[in-house]
Formats: C-alpha cells, structure tokens, sequence
C-alpha cells in the first residue's frame, strides 16, 4: 500500500500553528500580567485615596479648631484681656501651619493617588488587548487544526488571515500604536 504523498503546504500549516500558539502563549501571560498590575494599582489609588480622606478630615478638625480660637480670641480681645492675647495668637499659627502642611500633604498624596489611577488604565488597556489577541490567536489555530485534518487548504487560509489579526493584536498589546 503506497503512502498519500504529503502536501507542501501542510509543513507551513504546521509551523504556522506553532507559532501562533507561541504568540497566544505569550499573549496570555502578557495579559494576565497587565491584569494583575492593573488590580494592584488600583489598590495602591485606593489606599492613597484613603490616606488623602484621612489628611482631610485632620485638616478639617484642625480648621474647626482654629475658627473656634479666632472668635475666642475676638472675645476676650473685645474685654480686654491682654494676657491671653499671645496664647491664642501663638495657636492659631500653630493651627494655621498644621493645615498648610495638611494640604501639601494631600497635595503629594493627590499626585501619587493619580499616577497610580494612570499606571491602572494603561494596564488595563494593555490587558484587554492582549485578551482579543488570544482570541483571534486561538481562533486561528483551531482553523488550522480542522485544516490539517481535513486537508482543505482555504480553511488554513481563513485561519492564517485571522492569525494575521491576532498578531497584529499581540503586537499592539506591547506598543499600543492604536
């Protein structure tokens, strides 16, 4: 019984698959590491987030503070109470630079809180497209096995076409040229 002679195309068929499952492989991981980068920046925005309501309701007590001493002071200013004059001014400036410190503080706390909002999209979207590529990837050497097995060379050829997508999805995921 002589042997099917083996069609030529069926070699780039098989090497082709090898190299899109490599690339959704790596899509894969790629995008599950962008998946994870984005959670925990998402949870380092949040904590700073958190950290910069705690400076606010500090500043806020503070301010509280302050505003009872200024009209404390206008009191005892109006009855003419030397004495304590320095106190409550030597307070006041005390609580008028805890505030001013408060809100540099926040300041900084803002800033870190929406780098951390910013490295989160990035990922993100990082993470999505290397999700579409697998996809297109996947789909492609699916073609290509039904292909094989069936020899029909124009299923190949739909699967290359979507394997084309998907590697310009997978490129994309590093470079984001769209």
């Amino acid at each position: 019984m002589a042997e099917e002679p083996k069609e030529e195309w069926l070699n780039y068929l098989a090497l082709i698959t090898v190299i899109l499952a490599v690339c959704a492989t790596l899509s894969t991981f790629k995008g599950g590491s962008y998946s994870t980068r984005s959670v925990i920046s998402q949870t380092q925005a949040a904590n700073q987030w958190a950290y910069y309501q705690a400076k606010s309701i500090k500043g806020y007590l503070y301010e509280i503070q302050k505003e009872a001493l200024e009209l404390e002071f206008k009191k005892t200013e109006d009855r003419g109470a030397k004495a304590l004059t320095s106190e409550y001014e030597k307070k006041i400036a005390l609580y008028s630079q805890k505030l001013k410190k408060y809100d540099e503080e926040k300041a900084e706390i803002f800033k870190e809180a929406k780098k951390m909002e910013l490295i989160r999209d990035d990922a993100q979207k990082h993470a999505e497209i290397f999700g579409v590529a697998v996809i297109f990837l996947q789909i492609a050497i699916l073609l290509s096995s039904i292909a094989a097995l069936l020899k029909k060379k124009v299923i190949w050829v739909v699967g290359v076409a979507t394997g084309v997508i998907g590697l310009v999805y997978f490129a994309n995921g590093f470079l984001l040229f769209w």
